[in-house]
């Protein structure tokens, strides 16, 4: 099992920038990747940024890319998402996720971080 503890978040206005991070512990070595959510009010959790573990390869959701960098640091197990450009509709709660190599899915999750981008 992989553990996950969030940090970073808060309140930003509108064009700024904000860096969250997510440190894992436990059975790091099997992690195959790791992936950042998020989800608003009233809507269903979106998967925004994914990064491959081993190759550092990354996917980005169409609403975020060119405007959100997910990023690692294997020597310390962390993963971050820097924001910028924030946008009122980006407000929400992050989460961050983990998938070892023996999942087909998400199955680690960090404990959430609310994101509120003021207009």
């Amino acid at each position: 099992q992989v553990q996950l503890v969030q940090s970073g978040g808060g309140l930003v206005q509108a064009g700024g920038s904000l860096r969250l991070s997510c440190a894992a512990s436990g059975r790091t070595f099997s992690i195959a990747a790791m992936g950042w959510f998020r989800q608003a009010p009233g809507k269903m959790r979106e998967l925004v940024a994914t990064i491959f573990w081993s190759t550092g390869s990354t996917v980005y959701a169409d609403s975020v890319k060119g405007r959100f960098t997910i990023s690692r640091d294997k020597a310390k197990n962390t993963v971050y998402l820097q924001m910028s450009s924030l946008k009122p509709e980006d407000t929400a709660v992050y989460y961050c996720g983990g998938r070892s190599l023996a999942e087909r899915d998400f199955g680690s999750w960090g404990q959430g971080t609310q994101v509120t981008v003021s207009s």
